[in-house]
Parts: C-alpha cells; structure tokens; sequence
C-alpha cells in the first residue's frame, strides 16, 4: 500500500463528508458588475490551470430562491470563490448563495475552502456593511424579512474575518497579476485535500476531542504527539480525523500513511522523503538522491513554515530519523503526530502528549457492528442475540467489529450461529493477519516464543510468579515481557498481573494451531480435547513444550475413562510447562517428564508426593485443593518454590 499523498489538483477526489465532488471551484459573483470582466478573466484563468470550475451564465433574475443546479453546485464543489463588488450585496441572490456557501463549509468541518476576493471593495466594508453595501441592505430592510436580512448580515461579517485576497493590497490594482495569485491560492489549497474516512466512526467524538484541543491551542512550541494502541484499535482513523479537522490552520501539512510497509520497500525512505516534500512545497517535487540529502532539504522546508505532520505506523526510530533528528528544526508552533503500535517508540523527554487509544465500550461496539451488518446503528430484531454475542466476542475492537459485521451482511441466522460457533475455535483470518504484525515485528523468536507460553498458558498470573518459572526455561522474562508492552501485546494492571485483549490471546494461539494439523506436533497445547486425546492415545512427541488439561471439562465421561497412565508422558522430553486440574494417573513416575519446570497439579490425587516423581528441575510446584497429607513419604530434598495448600 502507498503513502497518502496531497491529491492532484485535476483528478479526481472523493472528501470524506460530502462524497464526490464535481468541481474544483464554485464562482460566486454579481453577474451586472463582473460577468463581462474580472470574473470572466478569473474564470478564464482557472480553467487554463486544469481547475473544474462552475459559474452560472443565465443572465436572467432567478425568481424567489436559489436554483436547483446552484445548490447542487456548492454541494459538489471543492471551493468556493466569492468575488465581492461594489453592489454584490444589492443581489438577494447572490447574499442567498453565500448563505448557502457558509452553511456547506460549516457543515463539512472546513473540508470547503472558501476565499472571499475582494474586488473594489475592503473587508472591512463587508462586514460592518458601510458604503455601497449600507445602501444595498437599506433597501433589503424594506423589501425583505427581517430573520433573512439578519442572517445576510452575519454571513458577510463571518466571511470578512476569513483570509481573503485584496485587489488594493496584493496587486496595486494590477489584475492580471491578481488573477495569477488567486490561481496559485486556489492551487495551494486544493493540494491539500481532506483524507477519506469511513462515514460511521462511531465513539470518535471523544477520542478526538483532546488531540483537537492540542493541536489549535496556541504555542511557539515544536509539540510531538504519540498515539498509540494495538493493530486494529482505530490510531489512523483517530489520526486522519483530526488531520482533517486541523490541517487547514497550518501553512504546510502532510499526512504519511503506512510507514513501516513503504520503509521495507527498495528507497523506502527515501520515498517518504520525496513525499513530505512535495506536500509541504505544495506538490513541488525534488529530487532526492540519498536520505542524508533529503534530511537537509527537509529541515530547510520545515523551517520557514507552520506545519503539520502526521506520520502514521512508525515502528522504529530508523523511520522517524529519515524525517527529522530534532523537533528544534521545525518552525515555531509545529505539531508533529505518530501514530504506533509500540510505546517507548520515542523517549519521554522528545514527547510533549501521549494518547493511548482505548477500545469501544460494549453499547459503541454495538452500534459500530450494526452499522456495517445492517447499515443502521442498532441489530434487527431477529440478531439481537447473535450480534451482542459477536460483538462480546470483538472485544471493543473496531478492526473486528467491521471485519465479522461485514462479513456477516445479508446472511441468515442460521449462518450466523454457525459462524459464531466457528470463531470459538478458529479466529477469523483477516483480523489474525492484522494483529500478526505486532508478534512479526518482535526483535527476535526468544520475545515470540514468550508470547507465545504466556498466551497459551499465563494469562492473568502475577507477573513476578511467570518470570520466575520462565526464567527457569531460560528465558529473560523481564525484559521479554516490557518488549511485549512496548509492542501492545500485552498489558500489566495494578494488581500486577499480565493481561492479554481476548483476540490478541486468540491470534498467538492460532499461530500454535497452525504449526501442525495434529495437535501432538505443535508446540503447546493448550485446549482440553486435544490434551485429553493425546494423554488417552499415547502420542504425544518431543515437540510439545506445555500442555494443560482440566478433566472438569468431561463430566459425561465415567471415573474409570478418567484415569490416565502416567507413560502417557514419556515421550515429551521437552515438556517444560504443565498444568494438570482433577487429573488422576496411575503407574510408576520414573520417566515423568523429567525436565519440568513448572507443575500446577490440582486437586492432587494422592496423599504424598511418590519417591520416584522427578523433581530435579522443578522451579514451581502448585498443588492447591490436593489430598496430600504429607509431602513425601520419607526424606525428598530438592530447591523448590513451593506454593502446596491443604486439601479442601
């Protein structure tokens, strides 16, 4: 996928709020005053420059209201010029139109440009209403309703205060140079377009109330904002939202989608390079031969401009250097956003604000699945039931959320059970994928194989009690799980456990599933049938590192089928990690699993612990609710951390 990029001018565009829009340019003018000169250069000009525009030629008085073709036209433009004369505002229709123009703009969160050009008129004439426009509006207040003639006068003081271009002030009358910089303006801005975003962002409201309050609050400090959160929690659409709404306010903008996959491409970087610069130089482009060059040319375009940058799914400090090295090169009250899926992505002291994305909440998570399951925000009343349970499911997870509601479009009920049935054992693949990148993108397999144990084995234990049994499986468990933070993989709460988002744990299990078809030749097995299975038919391999079986889990299964052979280990030399719940074996324990690390044994069957159960590499040993009544019989010396309670 490619970085977003500034649209060309003359293709075209979709916004993110108003759809399609036909044209470049909206011409708002007196048809008696300008028709036949400036406008008709104006015009002339624009579309020479490639620019769609539309002007209305019916010379003729439009009777009561605005027509049709004109509303549709301010609805389907990308700007609008509003050219003010010296008896603009004797038009009714012409005030009607900027009404119109004013409410489109208001309506789109500034996704309409609107440039007031003011011809033989100053702005400050229109918006106290003096002169020309003092006579035009005392007939108004005769002739017309007092709300309508209220409403003109507010829309003329509300474009006065827009940035506008003065014939007087910018060209000294001259114009045809005028002209010229109204097409560059025009230019300038339509460079720099909204970025589609989905129509439905439900609960978006709130996440972006904050970074909005960041970005236009005033300050000649250079502001880095982090937002980060786990793939598919909704950082781009959270970036691109305020983007959209902030970007105009900046003299420069740049909004860099997908860094991590353009920096792995041939020049990636210098790729990136290329593309800030022709954003912020307003599609200029410039060579770039190497990414030392490109850092220079950069900070010389950062330096003379307000800008704002978006960098969107960095992942190594490699990607952010290629950009800049320091925020003191960009031009005072710059803010630079990155969206990330890792944590300590930057240090704390080059941060100004960081926005840890959160998921939706049950009743957002509902309306989000409706709207792309049935394109209202609530179920039909036959899927109630279906839905919130699907949505359970999804986790407050957007990705999720969109992936199964569409997917679930136009389909039964019945294909809907079955579906859900299906993902209670098999994750959907789409969200896998997406929420792969975050295990793929860990530094080294020593991270991923811990991921891997904690989410087939440990999620929701104390994390000082996991690092003590992994780090007799040598692993460095400590730091292996800070990687995991850092990554969005997992999470600690403030009772200190280790905590993991539901389809996160689905997706780290999946990649054990399809290691092997049978389940005997994967690495860990973590669900009960397969356990069970393997136990009763004898054939688990040197292959399995941690298993875990709770027999609870088959009360049609009589006493007798029950009870296991304790054989039925000898061949997993490698099993390190096992937790065993109401299990009962009977043999001899000379060839148990003699290199465990970890035995979680509950509800222990017998009353002592048999001489020939090897212990020799235990680290931790639980047998919680057990019949033991003494540990050993006789004497069994051994270095265990012992966590054995009294049987219930």
């Amino acid at each position: 996928m490619a970085l977003v990029r500034a649209a060309d001018p003359q293709t075209s565009f979709v916004s993110s709020t108003s759809g399609y829009c036909r044209y470049h340019v909206f011409l708002s003018f007196r048809g008696q005053d300008t028709r036949k000169t400036f406008t008709d250069h104006l015009y002339t000009a624009l579309v020479n420059a490639g620019f769609r525009t539309f002007r209305d030629y019916d010379e003729v008085e439009r009777g009561e209201g605005i027509k049709p073709e004109l509303q549709k036209a301010i609805k389907h433009s990308r700007t609008s010029v509003i050219v003010f004369s010296k008896d603009y505002a004797s038009s009714r229709w012409c005030l009607d139109e900027l009404v119109m123009i004013l409410e489109r703009k208001r309506k789109t969160s500034d996704a309409h440009v609107v440039l007031p050009v003011f011809y033989d008129v100053y702005p400050s004439h229109v918006k106290k209403q003096t002169g020309s426009l003092a006579k035009a509006f005392a007939r108004h207040q005769k002739t017309q309703p007092l709300p309508k003639v209220k409403a003109w006068r507010e829309a003329l003081a509300e474009v006065a205060d827009l940035a506008g271009m003065v014939l007087q002030n910018q060209a000294h009358g001259y114009e045809s140079k005028f002209i010229k910089k109204i097409v560059k303006v025009i230019g300038d801005k339509l460079s720099r377009t909204p970025l589609s975003v989905s129509p439905n962002l439900v609960g978006m409201h709130s996440r972006v109330e904050r970074i909005n309050f960041w970005l236009q609050r005033r300050s000649t400090d250079v502001g880095i904002l982090v937002i980060y959160g786990m793939s598919g929690i909704g950082k781009t659409t959270i970036a691109k939202t305020v983007y959209n709404s902030n970007f105009r306010i900046f003299e420069g903008s740049s909004f860099l989608e997908n860094i991590k996959e353009v920096s792995q491409q041939p020049n990636g970087l210098v790729q990136i390079q290329t593309l800030l610069l022709s954003d912020i130089l307003n599609g200029r482009k410039m060579k770039i031969s190497n990414v030392s060059e490109g850092l220079i040319k950069i900070e010389d375009a950062i330096s003379s401009k307000r800008v704002l940058l978006v960098l969107d799914d960095v992942d190594h400090t490699d990607q952010l250097d290629a950009v800049f090295q320091m925020k003191d090169q960009f031009y005072p009250g710059s803010k630079i956003i990155i969206t990330t899926r890792r944590a300590r992505l930057l240090k704390a002291h080059q941060v100004t604000e960081v926005y840890a994305v959160e998921t939706l909440t049950q009743e957002e998570s509902l309306e989000l699945f409706s709207w792309h399951t049935f394109g209202q925000d609530h179920p039909i009343e036959d899927y109630i039931e279906y839905s919130e349970k699907l949505v359970d499911h999804c986790g407050g997870l957007p990705l999720a959320l969109k992936v199964l509601g569409s997917s679930l479009l136009g389909e039964s009920v019945c294909l809907w059970k079955s579906a859900l049935e299906k993902l209670e054992v098999i994750p959907n693949g789409e969200i896998i994928n997406k929420l792969r990148v975050s295990y793929d993108s860990l530094q080294d397999d020593h991270d991923q194989k811990l991921f891997l144990h904690i989410a087939c084995f440990f999620i929701g234990m104390d994390k000082d009690y996991i690092a003590k049994i992994l780090d007799g499986c040598d692993f460095y468990t400590i730091v292996g799980i800070q990687n995991l933070i850092d990554r969005c993989l997992v999470i600690i709460d403030r009772w200190d456990k280790v905590r993991m988002h539901d389809l996160i744990c689905g997706m780290g299990r999946e990649i054990v599933r399809l290691e092997s078809k049978e389940p005997w030749k994967r690495s860990r097995v973590w669900h009960h049938k397969d356990s069970f299975k393997i136990l009763k038919e004898k054939n688990g391999t040197e292959t399995i590192e941690g298993l875990v079986l709770d027999m609870h889990m088959y009360p049609t299964i009589n006493s007798n089928e029950k009870v296991l052979e304790t054989n039925a280990f000898s061949r997993m030399q490698e099993l390190k990690l096992l937790h065993l719940s109401h299990v009962k074996l009977r043999g001899c324990y000379a060839k148990f699993c003699s290199g465990l690390r970890w035995l979680c044994w509950l509800e222990f069957p017998l009353d002592s612990i048999p001489v020939d159960f090897p212990l020799g590499s235990i680290i931790v040993l639980e047998m919680q609710y057990s019949g033991l009544r003494q540990v050993f019989k006789g004497t069994k010396p051994t270095k265990l951390y012992q966590r054995i309670s009294e049987a219930r």
